[in-house]
């Protein structure tokens, strides 16, 4: 089972980054897969999802302003993220919907650290 996005870093509020995701096959056949993020003292978010269709759903904190694509010949799921504002601060996950498990328990994989400046 392999999930590791990458593409994090620093930037200024209203700035732009593009995050990528290397999901296994086993994974990403499944129907739908999406983002997720979590910031420190909160519960982990779904923000971004999308099927194997291209049919696309959106968190209302990041419609507008953040664009899941996946490559399915890649297994390689990404979210364009712009106008990031400080709020967006977090650490964010790929995985499929529902989530991977391993021995019955959800499997993350390594999120990717986003941090937002103001």
């Amino acid at each position: 089972v392999q999930l590791q996005a990458c593409g994090g870093g620093l930037v200024q509020a209203r700035e732009s980054l593009r995050l990528s995701c290397a999901a296994s096959g086993s994974i990403f056949r499944a129907n739908t897969v999406g983002w997720w993020r979590q910031s420190p003292g909160n519960q982990r978010e779904r923000i971004a999802s999308i099927t194997n269709g291209g049919s696309t759903a959106y968190a209302d904190s990041v419609k507008g302003r953040f664009t899941i694509s996946r490559d399915n010949a890649k297994n390689m799921m990404y979210l364009e993220m712009n106008s990031l504002k400080t709020e967006d601060t977090a650490v964010y996950y790929c995985n499929s919907l529902p989530p991977a498990s391993v021995y019955g328990y959800v499997y993350w994989g390594r999120g990717t650290q986003v941090t937002v400046s103001s």
